[in-house]
């Protein structure tokens, strides 16, 4: 297949772009380089220096490419940010969105030939949980203007499936991990708890520590969108990439200091406003609509993150 993929310079997508060319499939990327990097980039794999925002380069992308899948993981994704400056989120995660949609609907109705768009959402769509774990039915709720954009692009994504008849997936990803991340900025805090153990700094524990988060590697985040571009049909979802399994803040920085060396001590901090204080999300949809289920547990892919660390990444 020709799959293009947009923010395939980034954590997530950069993993993603691997797996689909591991299975032997033609690889274009769209990265505006604003958060991914450039020693991401496979080497294999054809690569767009265009934004997402820009409707009239995305289209010559697309008229060059002519993609069989379009796997959308292009996204500002600092939830602070969005909610300091919501007018730019809504224009990456909407307006961007919008021209992919445009893009892949435009190429269908000129060449006929059916169009598969992934798009990636999150389970920060879901808001406080009502009860655990988190299925799909879950009503949306979400506590910032990046949820809030999520939920937009599921919509949007549904509107040209019923209106324009492309064929689209939506992956809703838990608390992604692993390798590529930055430990800097707007992080996850495995990748914070990681980056300042193996440099000899503490970190800060925020609240009690028994604050839970369903944790999922990145490669496994990578097979759920290989299979779901590989289906047959795997139907619009949308779908949970979890583990369902929950894990405290406090267990998983005990986990890091034990596999990092790391001697010294946790520190702690005061709660901070507005953290939902559990989630962990049910995977059973992904797992029946397209034979995905998570392989890599906790220590192990904590120890391939603290490895890719190490080796000055």
């Amino acid at each position: 297949m020709r799959i293009l993929v947009t923010g395939g310079a980034g954590f997530i997508g950069s993993h993603v772009v691997d797996a689909y060319i591991a299975a032997g499939h033609h690889v274009a990327i769209v990265d505006n380089l604003a958060s991914g990097r450039r020693e991401n980039l496979n080497p294999h794999a054809t690569f767009y220096e265009v934004d997402i925002r820009d409707a009239e380069l995305l289209a010559e992308v697309f008229a060059r490419e002519t993609p069989d899948v379009v796997n959308h993981h292009a996204a500002q994704i600092d939830v602070g940010r969005s909610v300091r400056e919501p007018l730019y989120d809504a224009d990456v995660n909407i307006l961007g969105t919008l021209n992919v949609l445009e893009c892949a609907r435009a190429q269908q109705a000129r060449t006929g030939a059916p169009v598969h768009v992934i798009g990636i959402s999150s389970a920060a769509v879901y808001g406080p949980p009502e009860a655990l774990p988190v299925d799909e039915t879950h009503p949306l709720r979400p506590l910032s203007p990046y949820g809030a954009s999520k939920v937009a692009l599921e919509l949007y994504f549904n509107v040209y499936r019923a209106t324009h008849g492309l064929r689209t997936t939506i992956l809703r990803y838990a608390n992604v991990y692993g390798p590529r991340q930055d430990p800097h900025g707007e992080a996850g805090v495995v990748a914070i708890f990681v980056g300042r153990m193996l440099d000899g700094v503490a970190p800060v524990i925020h609240g009690t520590g028994e604050q839970t988060r369903d944790f999922i590697y990145v490669g496994d985040c990578a097979r759920a969108n290989l299979l779901a571009a590989e289906a047959e049909d795997a139907g619009p979802g949308p779908y949970n990439v979890s583990t369902g399994e929950e894990t405290t803040v406090a267990r998983l920085a005990a986990l890091v200091q034990e596999l990092s060396g790391f001697k010294g001590e946790i520190g702690r901090g005061p709660e901070r406003l507005g953290d939902i204080f559990r989630n962990v999300s049910d995977n059973a949809r992904a797992r029946q609509a397209f034979g995905w289920a998570p392989e890599v547990d906790l220590r192990e892919g904590l120890t391939r993150t603290i490895a890719y660390f190490r080796e000055g990444a």
